[in-house]
């Protein structure tokens, strides 16, 4: 496939530098909100592209992330905006192909090297059209301390009761807070609660499209189960865990006084830097042994072309590029814990992202549940699961309380749940 992908891409350069225009290069401009990312791109990705596509030029010019909507928006309406547009997940891009400002990129021979879920957050509600080449995923589990696991003398659960008979005897020892994680910023309940779990219930995909569906309902058995399980998590999450804030967590796990940190992917680099103890990870617990595992494998960044670029037969050569094993390769490599949606076995060098990427091979992939489609209206499903996982684990609120009020929630607005 890469050899296809790399020849096609050499082809259309060719094509592009071939006739009276052949001393222009040309020069392609990415729209991005990843300013932290600036150097990676000036120093590895570019260079590596420039190199094989003589005659294509690449300029990265980031905005600020929390501007590089608005941002993005204002340009593509005064027709400034760069040739390729990097994508966020679900809405604010599906808007941007309606809008007819990303061009549909469904016909793309790289989109062969990605799987539906990949594609997903960057599809029509019918999957008909796919307009942005999948980057890269974060996927969810548990990061663990592994000095604290063998002073402790415990092992990284498999079973659900593997995994409170390991947080019982970190509680007992007392040398350790078992468990690093706060309600004060009730994201983080939700997404390293509730929605790393979840899909173990649900299974996966089958609950999250049957949600969509109107099959099922938030008040099912596999959608309430989840909440049962994080409510437990209550007495091994430390004193102060109410008003314990994100980056609290961060820090009582890197500072080696808390053992397991219920995680997502991006965290690597930065505990990377501040941990001075080995870590491990395993995935979220199956309820029986044998049973299939769940992991949320979730669709985080992807590219896209500017439907109104002058240059779009070089920007799809880029595109193309994209989805190839080098690019794939360096990317994942220079940002550990940003996993490529791509189908290339691509080696990892950092022990904790091999890890987790690994869970690939033996788990079912699935995304966060509330991303698709569900979050559109109001009350925003999103932001209400956050507020229902930290008053479920804090026990204001019961399991089924809380699968009551969000499905009443969504069934206000959303009609295939009414």
């Amino acid at each position: 496939m890469t050899h296809k992908i790399i020849g096609a891409a050499l082809l259309a350069t060719t094509a592009i530098v071939a006739g009276p225009a052949a001393a222009q290069d040309v020069t392609l401009t990415i729209e991005s909100w990843r300013n932290d990312d600036l150097t990676l791109w000036q120093d590895q990705i570019i260079p590596a592209f420039e190199a094989a596509n003589p005659g294509i030029k690449v300029n990265f010019t980031p905005s600020a992330p929390a501007e590089y909507n608005a941002v993005l928006n204002s340009k593509l309406d005064a027709g400034s905006a760069g040739d390729l547009i990097t994508c966020r997940p679900f809405d604010a891009s599906l808007a941007l192909f309606e809008d007819g400002k990303l061009a549909d990129l469904s016909d793309l021979e790289a989109m062969a090297s990605f799987s539906d879920v990949a594609k997903s957050a960057w599809q029509t509600d019918d999957g008909s059209a796919t307009f942005c080449v999948p980057m890269a995923s974060v996927i969810h589990g548990f990061i663990y301390n592994k000095e604290a696991f063998e002073e402790v003398g415990v092992e990284p659960p498999a079973t659900v009761d593997e995994f409170y008979a390991v947080l019982d005897k970190l509680k007992e020892d007392g040398s350790y807070i078992p468990m690093a994680m706060g309600t004060n910023d009730q994201w983080e309940a939700a997404t390293m609660g509730y929605q790393n779990i979840g899909p173990t219930y649900w299974k996966g995909e089958e609950g999250r499209l049957a949600l969509i569906a109107g099959e099922q309902k938030l008040t099912d058995e596999p959608w309430v189960a989840p909440y049962r399980e994080i409510a437990k998590w209550k007495d091994y999450l430390g004193d102060g865990f109410e008003a314990q804030t994100y980056p609290d967590s961060q820090n009582l796990f890197t500072l080696g006084r808390a053992a397991i940190y219920p995680a997502g992917s991006w965290e690597i680099s930065g505990f990377n830097a501040q941990a001075d103890f080995e870590m491990g990870a395993f995935p979220p617990p199956v309820v029986s042994a044998g049973d299939t595992c769940y992991i949320s494998d979730h669709t985080d960044i992807a590219i896209g072309l500017n439907a109104a670029s002058p240059n779009a037969e070089a920007a799809k050569t880029f595109l193309n590029w994209v989805g190839s094993e080098e690019f794939a390769q360096i990317y994942a490599n220079a940002l550990p814990g940003f996993f490529s949606l791509s189908s290339h076995d691509v080696a990892m060098e950092d022990p904790l992202a091999q890890e987790f990427v690994s869970w690939r091979g033996k788990c079912e992939p699935t995304i966060r549940s509330t991303y698709q489609i569900l979050s559109r209206g109001t009350p925003n499903l999103e932001n209400e699961t956050w507020n229902a996982s930290a008053q479920v684990i804090k026990g204001a609120e019961s399991p089924e309380d809380a699968g009551q009020r969000l499905q009443d929630g969504l069934a206000s607005w959303y009609e295939p749940q009414q």
